[in-house]
């Protein structure tokens, strides 16, 4: 079979396909024959090495994660055997291959004919635009501000602070397109973070303050909102792309503001069962059509440093997938 890994730190150019035998899934591992990989942002820092930040460290061999959507071919040890043969999705590790060893407690069912680009955010991308919401404790009628609202999470957070009853939601992106790709899915306000007065944009959306902030940006667009909080507003930090891991002012949250950070991982250990019971709210709401992905793009898995061009560049709108059963041209 066919695997992309790389062996050095660098851009894009570094990712290498190599041909390797299948791997064997362990206790509690299913095997995937994987038909879609998403790519996900976080692995092009992870490749570019440590310059990109602190946070952004892996050891060599870089095994890229991904969210695949698959067949389950074999089960390891003590998993159920009736699995073979569903199609699932699955956040994992070595993801970029021809078939790919996932955990069996988080595999996603895959609704019948949901698509490749809607079942790759199943695992991942879905759970966690739905639960920072859910941790910022929105309330019907609040003014939600996301930033980064064109990409695989942020598109859909937008979806689902009007699906729980946000009033104004305020998307930010750069380009014209994206902004006009922010409105399509359903904010009422898109602004370019990049000009240096989007804060001021916000505030003329919003005069009295957003009441959540969803931020995976970090660094000064941070910084910025917080100062833009209503009181008892709320912010959830779930990422940080700029790998500047930013200091909080205290001073900052006495004006009766908050800051939350969420990780999918630690979700998952503290709360199990809501986890659980929200992966499978999530696939209903895809099935009923109640949620949409775009997808930008579906590549070859041997052109996965194209996919990671396409991330840096910051060109891309919604989800990049690599499909292993395409033909590169």
């Amino acid at each position: 079979m066919r695997r992309v890994r790389y062996y050095e730190y660098g851009g894009p150019e570094v990712l290498t396909a190599e041909d390797v035998d299948q791997p064997v899934p362990q206790a509690g591992q299913v095997l995937l024959r994987a038909e879609a990989i998403g790519v996900n942002f976080v692995d092009t820092r992870f490749r570019s090495g440590p310059g990109s930040g602190s946070i952004f460290h892996r050891p060599l061999p870089g095994r890229p994660t991904g969210d695949v959507v698959g067949t389950v071919t074999r089960v390891g040890p003590g998993v159920e055997p009736q699995l073979v043969g569903r199609r699932v999705a699955a956040l994992a590790e070595d993801a970029y291959a021809d078939y790919v060893v996932a955990e069996a407690l988080w595999l996603a069912a895959v609704p019948d004919h949901l698509d490749a680009g809607d079942a790759s955010m199943l695992a991942m991308s879905a759970p966690v635009a739905l639960r920072i919401l859910r941790a910022a404790q929105l309330n019907p009628g609040d003014t939600v501000l996301i930033h980064a609202a064109a990409g695989g999470i942020g598109h859909l957070a937008v979806q689902f602070a009007k699906f729980l009853g946000a009033g104004t939601v305020i998307g930010t992106a750069r380009s014209s397109s994206k902004l006009d790709f922010v409105r399509a899915v359903g904010a009422d306000v898109a602004i370019d973070y990049a000009q240096p007065d989007w804060p001021d944009q916000v505030r003329a959306a919003a005069p009295g303050g957003v009441d959540i902030v969803l931020d995976a940006v970090g660094g000064t667009i941070l910084q910025s909102s917080l100062d833009l909080l209503a009181p008892f507003g709320r912010a959830v930090v779930y990422g940080a792309a700029t790998g500047e891991l930013e200091q909080i002012p205290v001073v900052k949250l006495f004006a009766l503001r908050s800051v939350t950070g969420f990780n999918l991982t630690a979700w998952r250990h503290a709360s199990p069962d809501q986890a659980r019971h929200e992966m499978d709210e999530i696939a209903d709401l895809f099935a009923a059509g109640r949620l949409r992905t775009t997808v930008h793009a579906g590549l070859p898995l041997t052109q996965a440093a194209t996919a990671h061009e396409l991330i840096e560049t910051r060109s891309h709108t919604g989800r990049i997938l690599l499909l292993p059963d395409a033909r590169s041209t």
